[in-house]
């Protein structure tokens, strides 16, 4: 008992940072906002750590590789794990907008968003998959553009054979070293997010009812509830109960990390070393999670859904009928999976559902809103949906008994 206790210890002294930090965000309003630059550090250090972090693990894991094939199932089942959760997520929401009709009887005044800038598809997509400079890659605006990078240096690592060995081992070696370093930043943790919820709940508590506490009253729950019981159902399929166990054992940390940034990228270093300990390999987990971190996005759905049925409720538009649905799930795909790897994909989504379903261009400003009000427990979805999506992924490659072949670091 006292050991599963002393597994559970930093979680809990996470959570109850929190839960603290929240408190005096609401004792003290924005007076709090003194302690955010003790917040800030946290942020800062997680997002100085993750593109070196992202190179190294992505590139070692794909230079170690026994063969090519081994990658090309990984990404194969990747890409298939995503689009049914991505799918479930959606359907979860959808039940939910049907049932509780967040835009009903809301009256929102509309704002013309004035000149939007055009970029054509082509255009957008060079922008997203390539850089024009090498040091461009060291921006976290161009996650997507590092991580092609840094799987066409695995690949030619990989097939270099004999003369690319020692290159091979400084990478792995470099890994593990930016792996250690998140583990010396986690030790700030609690005091990082403390000090970040107490500023964030100071500024925004009261900005989370009126207009939009209908969309939120159904999000937040909503969101939680696919948490628990979806993420568990994930994780039951991908290890039975003992992945459910290491699972939970293991999520509060990138879960709590999540709820405070607001980054997914941000919360990447934690997120892998989550993955570590719940054992998922090496190839999967640097793999699988940094490509989640830009392209994998279950918070992402249903926060598209829900912005549908609010701007149908504002509008008085009928949110009924076969077709209106699946129309919607393919527009929350194509949010939470492809627009969410795009610079400024979250924007071009809202374009998407204002154009598909041919709404005035004053929604723009309404729907943008909700992404606001619901970014927190959106993120924290979109980053626990990535470790469960690595446990899926490895239960396809290695068996159903893969969990009792794994040694797993202790917590």
């Amino acid at each position: 008992m006292k050991e599963k206790m002393k597994a559970y210890r930093f979680p809990i002294i996470l959570l109850l940072s929190i839960i603290i930090g929240s408190v005096i965000g609401l004792i003290f309003g924005e007076k709090a906002m003194v302690i955010k630059p003790l917040g800030d550090l946290f942020i800062n250090l997680l997002f100085m750590v993750v593109i070196p972090l992202v190179f190294f693990t992505i590139s070692s894991a794909i230079a170690s590789m026994d063969s090519m094939k081994r990658l090309g199932k990984i990404m194969g089942s990747m890409i298939t794990v995503f689009v049914v959760t991505g799918i479930f997520a959606s359907i979860f929401m959808l039940i939910a907008t049907v049932i509780f009709q967040p835009g009903s009887g809301v009256d929102i005044p509309l704002e013309n968003p004035g000149e939007l800038e055009e970029m054509t598809l082509s255009e957008q997509l060079v922008n997203t998959f390539t850089v024009s400079d090498f040091v461009d890659l060291f921006s976290r605006q161009n996650m997507l553009a590092l991580i092609v990078f840094s799987v066409l240096v695995g690949v030619a690592t990989g097939i270099t054979g004999e003369n690319g060995r020692s290159f091979t081992r400084f990478l792995t070696s470099a890994s593990e070293v930016f792996m250690k370093l998140v583990q010396l930043i986690m030790y700030y943790a609690p005091i990082g997010l403390g000090a970040y919820f107490a500023s964030l709940v100071g500024e925004f508590g009261a900005d989370l009812i009126g207009d939009y506490a209908k969309a939120v009253i159904v999000y937040y729950p909503v969101s939680i509830l696919y948490f628990a019981i979806g993420f568990t159902l994930y994780a039951f399929l991908a290890g039975g109960k003992l992945g459910v166990t290491r699972f939970w054992k293991n999520i509060l940390s990138p879960a709590a990390t999540s709820l405070g940034t607001g980054s997914s990228i941000a919360s990447l270093p934690v997120n892998l070393q989550a993955a570590k300990r719940i054992g998922v390999p090496k190839d999967v987990r640097e793999t699988v999670l940094p490509l989640g971190a830009t392209i994998h996005m279950d918070g992402s759905c249903l926060s598209a859904m829900l912005k549908i049925a609010f701007v149908f409720g504002v509008f008085n538009m009928d949110f009924t009928g076969i077709d209106t649905f699946l129309t919607a799930i393919g527009i929350c795909l194509l949010s939470g999976i492809v627009m969410s790897g795009i610079p400024g994909g979250g924007f071009m989504g809202e374009m998407m559902i204002i154009t598909l379903y041919g709404l005035p261009m004053e929604a723009l400003p309404i729907i943008s809103a909700i992404g606001v009000v619901v970014d927190p427990p959106a993120t924290m979805v979109n980053v626990t949906g990535d470790t469960v999506s690595s446990m899926l992924v490895t239960r396809h490659l290695e068996g159903k008994d893969w969990m009792d072949n794994v040694e797993v670091e202790a917590s």
